[in-house]
């Protein structure tokens, strides 16, 4: 849309409602509708918790492996279970409208299906991919054991379906720059202190 001034004005709310699909039965038949015509269908999941270089990176390559590419996107009770109370940094709407955002993105949703109590990993329940059934999942090296791969492989769709684990696409992921942060900040305060206490130790000038 052209504004008044003559610049082209987006309404981002609206590009985040149309790519945002939290309905499952909703997503499959945009999914089969693409693949119908022939275009193969790209998932992948992850928490984008804190969105770094890495991850668009990692959008960029995902995307390149098909014609749409739908990301599966932990929620904040999931992130919980995974990484733990504190996180995550960013509520899982903002997370998912900033990954809408995001030009390699075609369609965003929510992954819950995770039952809590079990082995890392084990809880997971595939439901996006048994609705979607992709011709390709992306992962991130590390992110999978190999048997849950294989069961990856065998909800993708047949024949020929696609499981590509990529490298990570930058040297510091959420966690780590989220480390470094904390023990920055702690050491500056550290140094503070310090500093505080040598000035108290100081005598009265005479």
């Amino acid at each position: 849309m052209i504004g008044n001034d003559g610049v082209q004005e987006f309404d981002s709310k609206a590009l985040f409602l149309q790519k945002f699909i939290p309905d499952y039965g909703k997503l499959a038949k945009v999914a089969a509708g693409f693949q119908e015509i022939g275009w193969k269908v790209v998932v992948t999941i992850g928490s984008f918790d804190m969105l770094h270089i890495g991850h668009v990176r990692y959008l960029m390559q995902a995307r390149r492996r098909g014609h749409i590419l739908i990301v599966g996107l932990d929620t904040d009770r999931v992130m919980q279970i995974y990484k733990g109370i504190h996180r995550p940094l960013i509520p899982e709407l903002e997370r998912a409208e900033m990954v809408a955002y995001q030009i390699p993105v075609d369609f965003v949703t929510l992954v819950d299906d995770i039952i809590p109590g079990t082995e890392p990993g084990q809880g997971w329940q595939f439901e996006l991919l048994k609705a979607v059934h992709p011709d390709v999942f992306i992962a991130v090296e590390d992110s999978y054991p190999a048997w849950q791969l294989d069961m990856i492989r065998g909800h993708l769709r047949n024949p020929g379906g696609v499981l590509e684990v990529l490298p990570r696409q930058a040297s510091g992921s959420t966690s780590a720059v989220v480390d470094t942060a904390v023990k920055k900040r702690l050491a500056a305060m550290v140094d503070l202190l310090d500093a505080a206490s040598g000035a108290n130790r100081v005598g009265p000038e005479r």
